[in-house]
């Protein structure tokens, strides 16, 4: 059975860090993409980021223009574990941040939420002061 699940969400002032995790089990994270979505509430679900699989001819990597600079995606096979990094969190940060995959990811396309197949529930940051 497939579980996903997002961690490391919280309260954070403007200008702070969080580290989220996503974590898979009865699933390889390893040769598939894994993309980062956030939602608020009366808006649609966006993509954040996402980062292809290992075994790729090239790695790919995308950031959304309003976290590029600020965010960054990692993974960490050995743990089935999938990162991000937020930095210089802002107001607009705030959202419910769902992990995702497998899917696709291309670094010059924003990430859609029916290109990806299993989601965790979400966990909730929220940046204020």
């Amino acid at each position: 059975q497939v579980k996903i699940v997002e961690s490391g969400g919280g309260l954070v002032q403007p200008g702070g860090s969080l580290r989220l995790s996503c974590a898979a089990s009865g699933f390889n994270f390893g040769y598939h993409a894994v993309g980062w979505f956030r939602q608020v509430p009366g808006k649609e679900r966006e993509g954040v980021s996402c980062i292809t699989g290992r075994g790729q001819i090239q790695e790919n990597i995308y950031y959304a223009n309003s976290v590029k600079g600020r965010f960054t995606i990692s993974r960490d096979d050995a743990n089935n574990t999938v990162y991000l990094q937020m930095d210089y969190l802002k107001p607009e940060d705030t959202a419910i941040y769902y992990c995702a995959s497998p899917g696709l990811c291309d670094r010059d396309l924003t990430p859609k939420t029916y290109e990806y197949d299993y989601w965790g529930q979400g966990t909730q940051v929220t940046v204020s002061a």
